[in-house]
């Protein structure tokens, strides 16, 4: 058997050490929805850990943080909020202001206004939105001020200098420029048709390319009850309806029963969650050639 020297071996254990302390001295990074946690990856690369604590199937909306996932948000480097009312624990949970950054703050005067609406979603209990639409990042002209919010806290906060990640902003940004330049061209061929959304997710996204969208409070991926599927019917009825978006894709038997009152099945995840293995700007862009196709099948 071959020995070391002693002070080899201490040596050794010093780097290893040293190793281990750099490991657990890379910043951690929290976001309320999978969107943000996608933007702020891109921009930080390797330098910090993006964590988006809520579990997969959970409405992040809705999410109610457990203690140990509010101490791990507490004690994370910053802290992505989306704004708008979006994630309701928010406004119950003490979080320290000088990590907390807020990607929506310089964009406040282009929030859509909602009535609010008082519901449940599954066994989450009841909940209202609280006046304002949430899904800011649906509209990629806003979804480009949030990650240059992104980008300027990573700086701030010395978790990344903007001469690093500048890079990573603008190719972000580009993508997100084209993205909504070819939802532009592509959406040009449903403006003035009547669509129905299952939840109300996609104001932004309506808004921004002038589409005619009315909303439902379906629950995600379920089977549509009878009667909501007889008020479903006299929407369709009202609005001339010919499109039905869905936020998750549910069983084939929905579909079927859409698809018998006229209405031609779009599925839109607005990833506030990941959706399998495509990210936020793929997910978009085939929701995009989907509603585009659907008038033309």
């Amino acid at each position: 058997m071959i020995r070391l020297p002693k002070l080899n071996v201490a040596v050794g254990l010093l780097l290893l050490s040293a190793g281990a302390s750099l490991a657990q001295d890379r910043p951690s990074i929290v976001t309320v929805n999978y969107a943000l946690q996608y933007f702020a990856e891109r921009l930080v690369g390797d330098a910090a850990e993006v964590v988006f604590p809520v579990p997969q199937g959970v409405d992040p909306s809705f999410w109610r943080p457990s203690i140990a996932d509010i101490s791990e948000i507490q004690s994370a480097d910053l802290i992505l909020l989306n704004g708008a009312g979006f994630a309701t624990w928010v406004d119950q949970v003490t979080l320290p202001r000088s990590k907390t950054v807020n990607t929506s703050a310089a964009i406040e005067e282009q929030f859509i206004v909602t009535e609010s609406i008082t519901h449940s979603h599954g066994d989450g209990g009841e909940h209202s939105h609280e006046g304002l639409a949430t899904y800011i990042w649906l509209d990629p002209t806003l979804a480009v001020a949030q990650a240059e919010a992104i980008a300027a806290a990573l700086d701030a906060r010395q978790i990344a200098p903007l001469d690093v990640i500048g890079s990573e902003l603008e190719t972000l940004r580009a993508d997100l420029i084209a993205l909504d330049d070819e939802a532009k061209t592509a959406l040009a061929a449903v403006q003035g048709v009547a669509i129905i959304a299952t939840h109300p997710r996609y104001q932004y996204f309506a808004r921004r390319y002038d589409l005619s969208m009315s909303s439902l409070e379906w629950e995600a991926g379920a089977i549509p009850t009878e009667v909501q599927l007889a008020n479903l019917e006299v929407l369709v009825r009202d609005t001339g309806a010919q499109i039905m978006v869905w936020e998750a894709e549910p069983p084939i038997e929905a579909f079927e029963a859409t698809a018998a009152l006229g209405l031609r099945n779009v599925v839109f995840p607005p990833f506030a969650n990941a959706v399998g293995d495509k990210n936020p700007l793929q997910t978009f862009s085939d929701a995009v050639s989907a509603l585009s196709n659907a008038m033309a099948n």
